[in-house]
């Protein structure tokens, strides 16, 4: 019998000893059950191969075909990477639906010996159960969001924050984008639905009686969207705000966004949509700085001529209460932790 899953958290502590996604490896990069191990028993081309085949040929065809695709790589994988597994091994196995390729392969793994379990419904059932606490539900806990001027040092204060017991979960973190204009990331980011994997998992476990800080962003994080549960917790959420002079900023700016300033050419690149914006007078001097390597310069202007009035006038608009705002003379390592420490003792006072 198939293993029901009606909640969330059981995807997350399922007392197994390995969850096996079986689905193809496009699937799988797309989005997964977290710490699941992608073993497909169809990969990506054998299961457009069998996909084709059962629209325009046959349903019998394909499945006659895919049962033997099925059991050929069932049998290398175990004869590879689950050849060292002892009898009391216990895995959880899903595909797409809970169907054909997860059925198939934990028959095979319990002829073997092993505890294995499929779950019914699969994948689906997990994404639904995602869909369900990020998009049609409130969120259990309250936000405070932290907030600050461009170059702050907000999301290197965040693990330093967690680190002495505040409650933390680090969007553009998870996102792999720094929520700017010049904010890409080597990498990339991932994919919207594992983006709010990673949000549930974060969610998990935390104290709905304590505040979590999150960094005050938009609704959109690079390509990525802030799900509705926790954009709607943020925009009833109390402020936290830092402040730090513009030079402690610019040289923070210039040190945390080194991959950007070294490639003049890409910098020049997305700066140019600002031209409409901020007029070309300006964008031609951020350029002639580019070109003389004066990151230290650009990062100040970008500061105070793009990002600060933009700031502003969010601010403007939105009216946070603001609970609390931290000064700092500078963003080094040594002013974080001072800076950490001080927020942290306020922080574990809050009660929202």
């Amino acid at each position: 019998m198939p293993r029901k899953i009606t909640q969330l958290s059981e995807f997350l502590r399922h007392g197994c000893d390995t969850v096996i996604d079986v689905r193809s490896p496009a699937e799988f990069a797309e989005d997964h059950v977290p710490g699941a191990i992608n073993l497909p028993v169809l990969d990506n081309e054998e299961r457009a191969r069998v996909g084709t085949i059962y629209k325009q040929q046959s349903p019998f065809l394909a499945r006659k075909l895919g049962a033997a695709l099925v059991f050929r790589n069932a049998a290398a994988h175990i004869e590879g990477p689950l050849a060292h597994h002892e009898g009391g091994w216990k895995p959880l196995v899903y595909c797409w639906r809970g169907g054909q390729r997860s059925g198939s392969f934990t028959y095979l793994l319990q002829q073997i010996g092993w505890r294995a379990e499929y779950v019914e419904g699969g994948y689906r059932t997990f994404r639904r159960l995602v869909t369900e606490a990020l998009y049609d539900s409130a969120l259990p806990v309250k936000l405070i969001q932290l907030g600050g001027y461009t170059g702050t040092a907000k999301t290197a204060l965040l693990p330093k924050l967690a680190a002495r017991g505040v409650q933390v979960i680090d969007l553009e973190g998870l996102a792999r984008h720094r929520g700017s204009l010049l904010g890409d990331m080597p990498g990339g980011q991932p994919s919207q639905k594992w983006f709010e994997t990673q949000l549930v998992q974060a969610l998990d476990g935390l104290d709905p009686a304590r505040p979590v800080l999150v960094e005050a962003e938009s609704s959109k994080i690079g390509q990525l969207l802030i799900p509705p549960a926790i954009w709607e917790a943020m925009k009833l959420a109390p402020w936290v705000e830092v402040a730090a002079p513009l030079e402690a900023r610019a040289a923070y700016l210039g040190a945390a966004y080194d991959d950007i300033w070294s490639d003049g050419a890409a910098l020049k690149d997305k700066l140019s949509p600002l031209r409409y914006h901020r007029g070309h007078e300006l964008i031609d001097r951020w350029e002639a700085m580019i070109d003389s390597g004066d990151r230290r310069a650009l990062a100040a202007s970008l500061a105070a001529d793009h990002y600060d009035p933009a700031y502003e006038k969010s601010m403007r608009a939105m009216t946070p209460t603001v609970l609390e705002r931290f000064e700092t003379p500078a963003l080094d390592d040594a002013a974080l932790e001072a800076l950490a420490d001080r927020m942290a003792e306020r922080l574990q006072t809050i009660s929202i």
